[in-house]
């Protein structure tokens, strides 16, 4: 099964988020930053789907959904961002730069799941 990139610059979400993912069968693989995420896709598998948060140091999300579809191998990968941000400016940003959904945390495990098979099956 191809893994889910994790991308988050806080370590507990990006613990809790894996926990969720692993104890379901999903392989995971985790980056604190857009830049690392970027920078270990140049040597990753392919991936089944990308969450990432939208507030991070350097690069936010919403950058970072737009260098992914920059790049032919991800040009279509699921891309969901997960944030508490709600502001309806902040998802038009990222839908307008590829995402392919949003999340406001604090996300109930079985919705994250729910969602990651709709927007990503297999």
């Amino acid at each position: 099964m191809k893994p889910v990139m994790l991308v988050d610059d806080s370590p507990t979400m990006l613990a809790s988020m894996a926990s969720v993912l692993t104890q379901a069968g999903q392989p995971v693989e985790k980056a604190k930053s857009a830049e690392d995420a970027l920078s270990q896709l140049k040597s990753m598998q392919p991936l089944r789907a990308m969450i990432t948060d939208y507030h991070m140091p350097g690069m936010n999300g919403a950058a970072l959904v737009r260098e992914m579809r920059k790049l032919p191998a991800y040009r279509f990968l699921p891309i969901l961002v997960l944030t508490t941000e709600s502001e309806q400016s902040k998802r038009d940003e990222a839908r307008g730069a590829g995402a392919t959904g949003w999340l406001v945390k604090p996300v109930a495990p079985d919705k994250l799941l729910e969602v990651l098979r709709q927007v990503a099956p297999g």
